[in-house]
């Protein structure tokens, strides 16, 4: 019997070699290669033909009629915030995440909402029997929805499947369990995942029904498999969070038919994902009062303003280099901040340890947070608290000065919303807010000694 030939394929890339690398040659990535058999000679026999595309004629685009967009609500405010309105017809949605983080929880959630507005929803699962589903959904209290499950994992039986029963909407969980039986690869394998994704997007694009993909994800967070896979779907979303947290954030890196700075914040419960519609009230609602190294910031996701806390503790360090220990916020741009807060603010950081936190689990990515985190560095190294009814925005520079930001008027609504009666924030955005800010005063500032000296966090010596 003649020995089977086998190649190597880059499980992030594609890219094929006839022996065995710890890198891939074309992507730079490590131990992405796996071992491909070839196909017997049966299957050799009958190769596996690919079916045609849409068959859809070239047109010029001023004949083309657009028509209005139809966004369907999902019955999850927060992942129709995300989605840009709604789900739409005939998209290709994937959701990535970490096990257990709520993918399948949240689309069954979804499903069930569909199913009782009299939508025809099919749940494709090929890692859970039908019993665990159910048992599933009788959490969820939705165990008696008209929703359709199917447990297959083969292409083929999909596919019919879908011919079948023509449903509105579709969950396939999860992708990396799809796979093509005339292929020689395993499931989960570049090749099957391409080819299972174009399968659904034909399907997508041809009959309008709208197809939720369920993706895993590697080590380093990103989606595992082939990166064609993000570029061929429409809307890429990712689930975030901590186990031990009990909020889990929803953001989109991709969407063809709404921004990507939304973001969407649930709460994992007994009952399944439950959405949170006053996230600044409840990110604030155990913060300690009085405390020193604690100041409020605002910071906009999207459209959605939030007050989130950042918090500092400023320790004398006993190490021949001091620590710095960072959640939530990026790390080089601490080093540079608190490198600022020496040498303009006079605070001898070169001989304390600092930890930075942001509570509630958010990373905050925009510049206007600087001013904020160096009042929290700054409370905590003279051990005196912000006022409680203060909020702090602004962009710090290397010169120590404090830089506009936008959409103050935004952000000074959310605040007083919420109690808040005074903020600091840089002199030039509060100069050029229109219509004021009634009930609220507005304390601008040109450099970060001047915010320090109007919250009293000056050091003594």
């Amino acid at each position: 019997m003649a020995k089977k030939k086998s190649s190597f394929q880059c499980g992030a890339c594609g890219y094929e070699t006839p022996r065995w690398m710890g890198k891939c040659p074309s992507c730079g990535a490590w131990n992405t290669l796996e071992e491909i058999l070839s196909q017997p000679e049966e299957a050799a026999a009958k190769p596996y033909k690919r079916q045609g595309g849409t068959g859809d004629q070239a047109r010029p685009l001023r004949e083309i009629e657009t028509g209005s967009q139809v966004y369907t609500p999902s019955g999850m405010p927060e992942l129709d915030r995300v989605l840009g309105g709604g789900i739409v017809e005939g998209a290709l949605i994937l959701v990535g995440g970490d096990p257990g983080i709520g993918k399948s929880t949240l689309l069954l959630q979804v499903g069930s909402h569909l199913a009782a507005e009299g939508k025809r929803v099919l749940y494709v699962s090929g890692e859970e029997s039908a019993r665990q589903i159910k048992l599933r959904a009788h959490r969820l209290n939705a165990a008696g929805s008209d929703m359709i499950v199917l447990t297959e994992n083969a292409m083929d039986a999909v596919e019919d499947k879908l011919k079948e029963i023509q449903p509105d909407f579709c969950v396939i969980d999860s992708i990396q369990t799809m796979y093509r039986p005339e292929m020689g690869s395993a499931p989960g394998s570049v090749s099957q995942v391409r080819e299972s994704a174009s399968i659904f997007m034909r399907h997508a694009k041809t009959t309008g029904c709208a197809i939720f993909l369920v993706g895993h994800v590697t080590k380093e967070g990103s989606l595992a498999g082939p990166r064609v896979l993000e570029h061929m779907v429409d809307v890429v979303l990712y689930f975030e969070g901590d186990h031990q947290h009990e909020y889990r954030l929803l953001r989109a890196v991709k969407n063809r038919f709404g921004s990507v700075n939304e973001l969407g914040i649930f709460e994992m419960t007994g009952s399944g994902m439950r959405a949170v519609k006053n996230a600044s009230e409840t990110l604030l609602s155990q913060r300690a009062k009085g405390a020193s190294g604690s100041c409020v910031f605002c910071g906009l996701e999207g459209s959605r303003p939030m007050l989130v806390d950042i918090q500092a503790l400023v320790t004398q360090s006993f190490m021949a280099v001091p620590r710095r220990t960072v959640d939530g916020f990026d790390t080089s741009r601490v080093m540079l901040l608190l490198a600022v807060m020496e040498k303009r603010a006079r605070l001898k950081m070169y001989n304390r340890d600092a930890y930075i936190n942001v509570a509630g689990g958010m990373n905050l990515n925009e510049p206007a947070a600087d001013l904020a985190f160096c009042m929290a560095v700054a409370s905590s190294y003279v051990d005196r608290p912000v006022p409680a009814d203060w909020a702090v925005m602004g962009e710090v520079g290397l010169a120590g000065e404090v830089r506009g930001i936008s959409q103050l008027e935004r952000r000074v609504q959310e605040c007083q919303r919420l109690g808040f009666t005074h903020i600091l924030c840089p002199r030039d955005s509060a100069r050029h807010l229109k219509g004021g800010a009634e009930g609220v005063s507005l304390h601008g500032v040109d450099t970060v000694a001047q915010a320090m000296a109007v919250l009293d966090l000056l050091p003594t010596s």
